[in-house]
């Protein structure tokens, strides 16, 4: 299994557009092939600093979901909004 955690900084003004888009794609990420686990953590000091954490079945269901037509969508939306991009960060469990 594999962990994904995506810390993201977002444009003050820009935040709820983003929390709109996690709104409206969370589901269809949860169904996704190999995603067993998503959720949306907001940093505790920082309002605008979000995490994205998700439990993929592999390495493998994770590219195919980031080569999908919906992660195509989801992302260039949110970096729209962001002002600093972390990179994410995969973990094994």
């Amino acid at each position: 299994m594999i962990i994904r955690i995506v810390r993201m900084t977002f444009q003050p003004e820009k935040t709820a557009a983003f929390l709109d888009i996690f709104r409206n794609s969370k589901d269809k990420i949860r169904a996704f092939d190999g995603c067993h686990h998503v959720e949306l953590l907001q940093d505790v000091d920082q309002p605008n600093v979000y995490s994205t954490y998700s439990h993929w079945e592999s390495v493998e269901h994770l590219n195919t979901y980031r080569d999908s037509e919906l992660f195509g969508q989801v992302w260039p939306a949110t970096k729209n909004s962001l002002l600093k991009s972390h990179r994410p960060g995969r973990c094994r469990k």
